[in-house]
C-alpha cells in the first residue's frame, strides 16, 4: 500500500511534540515539588533516556518491517503494544522512585497533556482517502478526538475543584482506556493476519507499517501509562481523604513513595 507523503511528517512531528511536552511538564513538576537540583537533573536524564530510547527502538523496528502484517501469518504488533505496557506496569508498581515521581505530577497535567489524542483525526483522514477501513477508522478516530478534545476541559475543571470534579477525571480515564481497547481490538480484526475477521475488501495494512505503526507501538503505551498514573493518584487521594476523616480532620503522614 502506498503511504501518503505527509504521513511520516505528521506522525514523527507529533511524537516529538508529545515527548517534549512530557519532559518539560515533568521538569516543571519537579521544580515546583522542590526536589534538589541534583535529584531533579538525574531524574530528567533517566526519563529522557528511557522515553527517547524507546521511541528510537520503535522507529527502528517499524522501519525494518517487524510489525508488517501478512494474511498467512500470526501478527507481531502485539509485542510492540504490550511489552512496553508490561514493563511500565512493573516499574509503576515495583519502583518506589517511579511512584514518588508520579506523586509529584499534578493530576490536571496527567489529564491535560493527552490533548494530543485529538491527533487521532488522522484515522478519519486516511479513511476518507481510501487508506483505512471504516470499521477501524471510525471508532479509533472519533474516540481519540473525543478524548483529546475533552482532556483540557476535564483538567481545568479538576484544577478548579478537585473534590467536586473527581468523578469527571475517573470517567474520562475509563473512557480513554476503553477507547484504546476498542481501537486495538478492531486493529487486530481488520489487519491482514490469521486473526483477521473483517475488512477483507480493504485490509488495515497501513496500521502495521511505518510510520502509522508508531501510534499503537509508542503512543498507545504512553497513553496507557498516563491513565494508570492518573487513576493511581485518584486512589491515593481517596485514601488520604479517608484518613483525614478517621482522624477528625488531621492529615496523617504520607509515605514519601507517593
Amino acid at each position: 500500500m502506498t503511504i501518503p507523503a505527509y504521513l511520516p511528517y505528521y506522525v514523527i512531528t507529533g511524537s516529538f511534540g508529545i515527548i517534549a511536552a512530557i519532559l518539560l511538564g515533568l521538569r516543571d513538576s519537579l521544580i515546583k515539588a522542590d526536589w534538589s537540583t541534583h535529584e531533579r537533573d538525574r531524574t530528567i536524564r533517566t526519563v529522557s533516556a528511557g522515553i527517547i530510547g524507546w521511541f528510537v527502538v520503535a522507529v527502528m523496528l517499524a522501519l525494518l518491517g517487524a510489525y508488517h502484517a501478512a494474511s498467512d501469518r500470526i501478527p507481531t504488533i502485539q509485542y510492540g503494544i504490550f511489552v512496553p505496557i508490561i514493563i511500565g506496569v512493573l516499574l509503576f508498581y515495583r519502583s518506589p522512585t517511579v511512584r514518588r515521581l508520579i506523586g509529584v505530577v499534578p493530576q490536571h497535567w496527567l489529564v491535560g497533556i493527552q490533548v494530543y489524542r485529538a491527533l487521532g483525526v488522522i484515522f478519519l483522514i486516511l479513511y476518507a482517502s481510501g487508506k483505512l477501513p471504516g470499521l477501524f477508522a471510525w471508532p479509533a478516530g472519533l474516540g481519540d478526538m473525543l478524548v483529546g478534545i475533552f482532556a483540557p476541559f476535564v483538567a481545568l475543571a479538576y484544577a478548579r475543584g478537585p473534590r467536586e470534579n473527581r468523578d469527571w477525571i475517573y470517567a474520562w480515564n475509563i473512557f480513554g482506556l476503553v477507547d484504546l481497547a476498542v481501537a486495538v481490538g478492531m486493529g487486530f480484526m481488520t489487519s491482514p493476519s490469521s486473526l483477521q475477521r473483517f475488512a477483507f475488501y480493504l485490509p488495515n495494512e497501513l496500521i502495521t507499517m511505518f510510520p502509522l505503526v508508531l501510534i499503537p507501538t509508542f503512543l498507545v503505551p504512553v497513553s496507557v501509562m498516563l491513565y494508570l498514573a492518573s487513576l493511581s493518584k485518584l486512589t491515593v487521594d481517596d485514601q488520604v481523604k479517608q484518613g483525614v476523616e478517621k482522624t477528625g480532620g488531621h492529615l496523617p503522614g504520607r509515605s514519601s513513595k507517593f
